[in-house]
């Protein structure tokens, strides 16, 4: 019998070891590891307990670590942070291995698809090149179809009149005719149509004041964990803000916070007037899962109204791209896309000019989701937006609030791609700043300075100030908008002109005051 220590036990423990090696099972713990950590998982907690969300990343971190020649992905970005979702694909472009993924992430798709596979109407086709090469070529390839078609629909409408005319059409010598027409109309009967898109109407409400919202040095926690922490902001109509961060670092507490839902532990927060808000929750808490499509869109009703227009709950549905069966199918029976796309049916049947957006992206095709951008951007009211898709804060927000850690959200101008430009920025100045070291000042204690009696008293009426120059505002915009104004004296249209011009003036100067005591104040 060999012993522990034999020749030939060491020469088998040293091949096993080369083999460990070669495939790289020493780095799989590692690996492992580094999975869990990116896509936030807990070693410890127990599948069957976890979320869907959690689930998905769990199954994802499975298929990364276990180095495959082939790696299928289906929507690996849905319930991913931003923070996760680069990660991924900085993973993903770093893997030698054949990657096939469907996505609705455009940024993702930008990043790694050097090759689209297109499904459309039943036929695949290949079209080698990135995303930008393939919807070029995909629209001009989409005119010439379009192009061919139409001739072809003329040659069958005038081979159609012909047969019409009777005995000259069913001459033996025109019967090769005919059957060359009845082979035009089994192609057209063959043809299938471009898929339907979605056909959103937002319906806005009367301008809200000015001023929507307004937090000075605000902080919130849930019992020991601080969640914000010396937050401040001013966000005025019009604004669209997007709201970015890890999941779970308070964007949601945020927002509500933002609505006047939760109160301050410290700070303030003043919210504007004739606000009307329209929230869109990422957990879908707002549809009923055992009514129907159209019970939750009508609540009871058979029509819905929108924009001053009576429409029925079908033809309104048909607009977000539910047939008549679907629409009387219950919630419990949809898609993710679908309850998303009925929750967005929901939210538009009713004015606001707040809307709040909370993932209002996950699961939606891209047509659907670039049309919702669009939507957005001409939107003349306020936004709030959560979202973890980068392309679609880079479209439609003006400004962004972002988790910088420590229970901080700072603010910045422009989308996702700006924001990562001035945080770069911001850390490359503070890396060159040498510090002074070579003589001491000893610092000037200065006495922060305090509001008088009569600056407390402006500071409490100017809220009241604002509310009533931006009613007699809103008074001036209506009458304005009746026709039968213009009917009256050019003198007295000239004059409401001119009153309007004024209240401009009048409430950017209060609300310059406003910050300025706001800030003595602290």
């Amino acid at each position: 019998l060999a012993t522990d220590s034999s020749p030939a036990l060491l020469t088998e423990l040293s091949d096993v070891q080369a083999e460990i090696e070669a495939a790289g099972g020493w780095d799989v713990q590692q690996q492992v590891d580094l999975a869990l950590s990116k896509l936030k998982l807990a070693p410890e907690a127990v599948f069957a307990d976890l979320s869907g969300g959690m689930k998905r990343r769990t199954m994802l971190a499975r298929a990364l670590v276990s180095s495959p020649d082939l790696l299928l992905l289906d929507e690996p970005t849905n319930h991913l942070d931003i923070d996760s979702i680069t990660w991924l694909e900085d993973f993903l472009k770093g893997i030698n291995c054949t990657l096939v993924f469907i996505t609705h992430d455009r940024m993702l798709a930008a990043g790694l698809a050097t090759r689209i596979l297109d499904l459309d109407r039943g036929v695949l086709t290949s079209w080698p090149g990135d995303m930008q090469t393939y919807l070029r070529k995909k629209e001009e390839w989409l005119a010439v179809e379009a192009d061919h078609q139409e001739k072809f629909d003329k040659k069958l409408s005038r081979e159609e009149a012909w047969i019409r005319q009777g005995i000259k059409a069913r001459r033996t010598r025109n019967q090769g005719r005919v059957r060359a027409l009845l082979s035009l109309r089994e192609e057209r009967q063959a043809r299938r149509e471009l898929g339907g898109s979605a056909k959103m109407e937002l319906q806005e409400a009367e301008r809200s004041g000015r001023l929507v919202v307004r937090a000075k040095k605000v902080s919130y926690s849930y019992g020991a964990e601080q969640v914000i922490a010396d937050f401040s902001t001013t966000i005025l109509r019009g604004d669209k803000v997007g709201l970015i961060g890890p999941n779970g670092c308070g964007k949601t507490t945020l927002l509500k916070l933002l609505l006047g839902d939760l109160e301050p532990e410290e700070g303030w927060i003043r919210l504007g007037t004739n606000l009307q808000v329209a929230y869109f929750d990422q957990l879908r808490a707002q549809l009923d899962e055992d009514a129907t499509v159209a019970e939750n869109v009508g609540e009871g009703k058979d029509t819905v109204t929108v924009n001053g227009r009576s429409r029925h709950i079908i033809g309104y549905l048909k607009d977000f791209l539910f047939t008549p069966d679907r629409a009387r199918s219950p919630v419990t029976m949809l898609s993710g896309g679908e309850k998303n796309r009925l929750l967005l049916a929901k939210l538009f049947t009713r004015p606001a000019n707040l809307l709040v957006l909370d993932e209002p992206t996950n699961d939606l095709d891209i047509e659907t989701l670039e049309l919702l951008e669009e939507l957005l951007v001409n939107y003349q009211g306020t936004i709030l937006l959560v979202s973890h898709d980068r392309a679609f804060l880079d479209n439609v927000v003006t400004s962004t609030l972002a988790y910088e850690g420590d229970s901080r959200f700072l603010e910045y101008a422009g989308g996702y791609s700006d924001w990562l430009q001035q945080r770069k920025q911001a850390q490359s100045a503070s890396e060159q700043a040498v510090p002074v070291r070579d003589r001491k000042v000893k610092p000037v204690k200065s006495r922060p300075r305090k509001l008088s009696f009569k600056e407390k008293k402006e500071l409490e009426d100017l809220p009241a100030k604002i509310e009533r120059l931006e009613s007699e505002q809103e008074d001036l915009y209506s009458a304005l908008a009746d026709p039968e104004v213009y009917q009256q004296e050019v003198s007295r249209i000239s004059g409401f002109q001119r009153r309007l011009a004024d209240l401009e003036k009048e409430l950017e100067e209060a609300y310059r005051r406003w910050e300025i005591l706001e800030e003595i104040e602290g």
